[in-house]
């Protein structure tokens, strides 16, 4: 493999902690352009925001897929895609799109969906790039068929090109995608599970920059838990890498109301600050209309940022224990406990059951375990299929049945959020967190 361009000097992973040791979150959109100009300037204007950021180059789904005729055709049309083709585009093109754009102050990210990323990892390598994320599972079972053993051969292969990097002088970041599976209705401890058991794949693959991500849920008390026993997992399981946690803006059915999406936002970001995560990945007040524009993905920045800086941090830790840390961990371990080699380990646990994801209809995937969502938000094990789970008083507890229920559960965070809005409209109720309109830049 021929060398890459040489990065900045303060790589992906560096420059989020060094943010985070001066008290600063950052935020990062979604954000993927077909055009190259186009998303040059979603680049800049991601720069540009009042915020600490970093830049997102999402790829179509074409390239997600491995469908390189159908990228290449549409490229030639000029027909619009709903990402950057960074396979189809010579690298030269991609140079030209980060030129004077990413640098110490601002490095870029290329997030991708893909169960089978090698040509993607090469590519954004020879663009000089070296920070992107997913994972074997968290990009397989949700968005793909592709067999996971297939999957898990891919993403060896794929850490291998960017420890080559590593070696040459690079410093590659692989972000889990892992704390978002299904992006919702999936009880927590095997979200962490997940996550921790993705980094450690990576781990053992030779990167040494990793992020752990966790998707923010229906109940924020639930989900400060989450994100505490995601970190004194970290902390335990990865004494020798560098590491951030990841906060994503809720995954599933947004607020269809500005204010009720922006008090969600809001919410995301005090999630992160209270729990020490390190970044966040904003969503829109479109999301639960359209694909969102560069200004809105600006403005959105801006409001997470303000909710973040206006946060404090808690001095004790009072959150509650109701054994989420404990769930994790015991997946965690008899996952570990299968093979030495973390790929095989985690197509054995899914063949028996050990990782059961709810309403995931992959093939590999065992499909006996059940999930509830309390009236407050909470999900809980309604079965645990073959999961090894400590016992849990919840369990047994009714799962979510029937297209109703679904769609109910399902749309629980929108209600919630459209009808909180709704009543701080009518009360006249004051914003507790001001979205931020001066140009300051805040950055390390």
């Amino acid at each position: 493999m021929t060398a890459p361009p040489v990065p900045p000097a303060v790589p992906f992973g560096r420059f989020v902690t060094r943010a985070q040791a001066r008290g600063r979150l950052v935020v990062q959109p979604r954000m993927g352009m077909s055009r190259p100009d186009r998303m040059r300037d979603g680049l800049r204007a991601t720069r540009g925001a009042a915020a600490t950021t970093v830049g997102t180059i999402t790829v179509d789904s074409y390239t997600r897929t491995d469908d390189a005729v159908a990228a290449r055709r549409a490229v030639a049309q000029g027909a619009p895609l709903n990402g950057y083709p960074i396979t189809t585009y010579d690298p030269s093109v991609t140079r030209q799109v980060l030129r004077d754009v990413a640098d110490d102050t601002f490095p870029v990210q290329v997030r991708h969906g893909s169960a089978r990323p090698e040509q993607i990892v090469t590519a954004l390598l020879a663009a000089g790039l070296d920070a992107t994320e997913g994972g074997p599972v968290s990009y397989c079972l949700p968005y793909s068929r592709v067999p996971l053993n297939v999957a898990v051969a891919s993403w060896e292969r794929s850490c291998a090109l960017l420890t080559e990097a590593q070696q040459a002088g690079a410093h590659p970041h692989l972000e889990t995608f892992g704390g978002c599976m299904m992006g919702q209705l999936c009880p927590p401890g095997l979200l962490i599970a997940l996550s921790v058991l993705e980094a450690l794949f990576f781990r053992q693959h030779g990167l040494r920059s990793v992020s752990l991500s966790y998707a923010q849920q229906a109940n924020s008390r639930q989900d400060e838990e989450s994100v505490k026993a995601l970190s004194r997992l970290a902390t335990a399981l990865l004494p020798d890498v560098e590491w951030h946690i990841v906060v994503y803006a809720h995954m599933g059915m947004y607020p269809l109301t500005p204010e009720g999406a922006r008090l969600l936002l809001q919410e995301a970001a005090r999630l992160a600050v209270r729990t020490g995560a390190a970044r966040l990945i904003v969503k829109t007040t479109a999301e639960a209309h359209r694909i969102p524009t560069v200004a809105e993905n600006v403005r959105a920045l801006e409001t997470a940022a303000a909710a973040a800086a206006d946060t404090s941090v808690p001095g004790a830790d009072d959150t509650p224990d109701t054994g989420i840390h404990a769930e994790a961990s015991a997946l965690v371990h008899a996952v570990l406990d299968l093979d030495r080699d973390i790929g095989r380990a985690l197509v054995t646990a899914f063949a028996r059951g050990y990782l059961d994801v709810p309403f995931c209809l992959h093939p590999d995937n065992a499909g006996r375990a059940r999930s509830g969502l309390d009236a407050e938000g909470r999900l809980y094990w309604s079965a645990a299929g073959a999961m090894p789970l400590p016992a849990r008083p919840e369990r047994g507890r009714s799962p979510i049945l029937g297209s109703d229920g679904l769609m109910a559960a399902l749309s629980h965070v929108q209600r919630t959020f459209d009808r909180r809005a709704r009543a701080e409209t009518v009360h006249h109720v004051p914003p507790v967190h001001r979205e931020t309109t001066d140009r300051w830049d805040p950055r390390p």
